[in-house]
């Protein structure tokens, strides 16, 4: 227990940081450009989420492969594998930026993002957009590390780039009036950054350096690291296009429930980020005792990892419910105060039933990693698709009803099938590997 705690804790940190990208968009956006840009940026909240999703499921998936053969000690497999991932990682970066470009107008018309936004809408995604070989950059650096043990780089880029997000938002804002493309701008120059700091620490590494010969491309470890990455990758994807489909349906209700639905999806980063640690610490941990054969410590490193998962959403769920009503109303501001009590109020109810099912989310992190860091990434895969269609369920019976409040149950059912479905392989996993061993 402590062990995956003290490799999970960097990772907080870290993701504290990264996600201090997005509040503090929003949080700047909302109060130096208005009530209307910040529900422009919840419109399209679900295609950011989508493109980032999609780099960490690939590049998590690499780094499972990476954690095994440092399991193992193959250390001239390991630098092979490190560098077929970058070669992937560069091509991936390059189709993800030009096609996602090239769909946008398809995505606006989807979400039914309303006209008076569709301007702020499209300029903000537009441009993160095109940084999104600066994601897939970070993401693959930081996932190489963390293969290898190394949580305390990426906390050590994320903070760096975290700083400089604030400064270069408020100036890019506050100060050139450059308004929600500054913002934006902001965002992938910190990405930027984070990735570069990463970079600096891997060339530091010797078990990471790698020779320009193992750059060429083998189409055997190429199609294994597919394997592993695409799956993650198409999971998030399917879940980001369920949350297209509910956002499609809160695109259309009024603008005081779309701008309080936006403030708290944005708190709901914050939520997850012990869970996403702890799904990195599992995997890492994982991986490496499944490439050394060490599979007991396996069940017993699970048992210690289900419990820091829920006793971390019990205290995270108190604090929300406790504190999270000024914490919502920090992104929200308009000259109009029954407006603001209103998202205000739309915003506080939703955080309460999300920290509700909090326990839920953390489980379905830590039997996901663990089936990851298997080599197992079909099953997650089939989790993702099981989320979509409960969210796609509630959101048509939404539609059908027009009760606005039944949108948040639609998201906690989908994590309570994805979590059942995913507790049920993961021990049926470990039971056929202990039996193999035996």
């Amino acid at each position: 227990m402590k062990l995956l705690f003290l490799f999970a804790l960097p990772l907080m940190g870290g993701n504290v940081f990264q996600q201090l990208y997005t509040v503090v968009d929003t949080a700047i956006v909302g109060r130096g450009v208005g009530l209307d840009a910040l529900a422009a940026l919840g419109t399209v909240d679900c295609l950011n989420w989508m493109m980032l999703g999609l780099a960490q499921g690939f590049t998590q998936g690499f780094s499972v492969r990476i954690s095994q053969k440092y399991g193992e000690g193959d250390l001239p497999r390991l630098k092979q594998i490190v560098a077929q991932s970058a070669v992937l990682t560069v091509l991936i970066a390059l189709c993800g930026a030009v096609l996602s470009q090239l769909c946008l107008p398809l995505f606006l018309r989807m979400l039914r993002v309303p006209p008076q936004l569709q301007g702020m809408a499209a300029l903000y995604t537009r441009i993160l957009f095109g940084g999104f070989p600066a994601v897939m950059f970070f993401n693959y650096c930081s996932a190489v590390l963390r293969a290898v043990g190394d949580s305390k780089t990426p906390l050590m880029a994320m903070s760096a780039a975290a700083v400089s997000n604030i400064i270069l938002d408020a100036v890019a804002v506050f100060w050139l009036g450059w308004g929600i493309a500054g913002a934006a701008a902001a965002t992938v120059a910190a990405q930027i950054l984070s990735g570069i700091i990463c970079v600096w620490r891997i060339l530091k590494t010797p078990e990471l350096h790698f020779s320009r010969s193992l750059l060429k491309p083998d189409a055997a470890l190429c199609a294994d690291l597919a394997r592993l990455g695409a799956p993650m990758a198409i999971k998030n994807v399917i879940i980001a296009l369920g949350g297209m489909v509910i956002q499609t349906v809160v695109n259309g209700f009024t603008m005081s429930f779309i701008a309080g639905f936006t403030a708290t999806n944005k708190l709901y980063g914050l939520l997850e980020i012990a869970a996403l640690s702890y799904g990195y610490a599992v995997t890492t941990y994982v991986g490496q005792n499944y490439g050394a054969g060490n599979y007991s410590r396996i069940r017993c490193g699970m048992k210690a990892a289900v419990v820091l998962s829920l006793s971390t959403a019990a205290v995270i769920a108190g604090l929300m419910v406790g504190f999270g009503r000024p914490i919502t109303l920090l992104f929200i501001s308009a000259e109009d105060a029954a407006l603001v009590a209103a998202a205000g109020q739309t915003a506080y109810h939703y955080l309460c039933v999300m920290s509700a099912a909090l326990p839920v989310l953390y489980l379905l992190y830590v039997y996901q990693a663990a089936l990851q860091g298997m080599g197992n990434s079909v099953v997650p895969m089939l989790s993702g698709i099981i989320e979509f269609a409960l969210r796609l369920g509630g959101a048509a019976l939404i539609a059908f009803t027009g009760y606005q409040n039944g949108i948040f149950g639609a998201e906690v059912s989908a994590w309570i099938g994805a979590a059942v479905f995913l507790g049920i392989h993961y021990y049926r996993s470990v039971k056929r590997m202990e039996q193999t061993q035996s």
